[in-house]
């Protein structure tokens, strides 16, 4: 198999890095400068430092991503969500399976809610064999093969079997779902979470409390991933529950140190500005709140920590509002 993987971030280098170790891969950056200096130095320096490219681990660059299709069988897309409606775009007319790795809501757009991965492909590709690949990894962990498990996720047969042969090793373990609808939601609400359980950290309020936050919030990604209509099994497993607790706890997790960020009386701006990486629930929480509010779905975490964001309170008041909600029952 021969495999393009599109974007050359912290997460598309890894996979690129975890797949050359077994067959001949393609790690296409828009950026010809980028491209460059990683050729010379056989190192992503700028998004994975440290990380050798292994020889099976060819280099591009150019303005059309669509042009390095051919001879490849499996195309990831690993651009941030917001370049993924333009990479779809031209790829519309790909013959292989195509899979994205970007995890979160597009920016809202005029007269539509931010979409989902699966929600922009129908819109621009929506003849492609496509899916998503995702679950609870860290980049670095995975460029250097230790223990991880993902979710091949795709109502499309050839699309689960080309990602798990291409993935699937020792130290890699892919396991195939058809439900892509639940592991979307799984991958982007979790990010909000993690702020949230990186406030609460930060505010040194226990682990009584994180365990009660992250296990509320899984609730909370459970029903607005079935009124989205993905189903509720899936929240139970790597793209759902496991994807919460590496990003909720783990100390590599953006997301969760824009929290701990917070609660140590930063702004928005500055701690943003610290991490020099994208943190996407940063830019996803207010769609999710949007979105659950369309769909009548309850998510008192992911409203508080909007209001944190937007400057309606502050660490210690969006605690308040959370603990001082009124008696409910566990399973609504």
């Amino acid at each position: 198999m021969r495999l393009l993987v599109l974007g050359a971030g912290a997460w598309g280098t890894a996979l690129a890095v975890h797949a050359a170790a077994r067959q001949p891969v393609t790690l296409w950056a828009r950026d010809a400068a980028q491209a460059r200096a990683m050729a010379q130095a056989r190192e992503n320096a700028r998004y994975l430092p440290g990380v050798d490219l292994p020889p099976a681990l060819a280099l591009a660059d150019g303005a059309d991503p669509a042009a390095r299709v051919p001879g490849h069988d499996l195309v990831l897309v690993a651009t941030p969500m917001a370049g993924l409606r333009a990479t779809l775009r031209a790829l519309a007319g790909c013959p292989v399976p195509v899979a994205w790795l970007c995890k979160g809501f597009e920016a809202a757009r005029e007269g539509s809610a931010g979409l989902l991965g699966h929600e922009v492909q129908a819109q621009e590709a929506p003849r492609l064999q496509a899916g998503v690949l995702t679950g609870p990894s860290f980049a670095q962990e995975v460029a250097r093969h230790q223990p991880t498990a993902l979710v091949a996720a795709s109502p499309h047969a050839a699309v689960r079997d080309a990602l798990v042969a291409a993935f699937h090793d020792p130290s890699l373990r892919v396991y195939a779902n058809e439900d892509l609808v639940g592991a979307e939601v799984g991958g982007a609400v979790k990010n909000v979470l993690a702020i949230a359980t990186g406030l609460c950290d930060g505010l040194a309020l226990g682990l009584n409390a994180r365990a009660a936050l992250v296990t509320r919030g899984l609730a909370e990604i459970t029903r607005l991933g079935v009124a989205l209509g993905g189903r509720a099994e899936t929240f139970m497993g790597l793209s759902g529950l496991g994807d919460l607790v590496l990003t909720a706890t783990g100390d590599l997790s953006r997301n969760r140190q824009v929290g701990l960020l917070l609660a140590q009386g930063r702004s928005l701006e500055e701690a943003v500005r610290s991490l020099g990486h994208v943190a996407e629930g940063v830019s996803s929480a207010r769609t999710v709140s949007a979105r659950a509010q369309a769909l009548g779905v309850d998510m008192p975490i992911v409203r508080a920590v909007v209001d944190l964001l937007d400057g309606r309170s502050t660490p210690r008041e969006a605690v308040a509002a959370l603990m001082g909600r009124g008696p409910a029952t566990e399973g609504r």
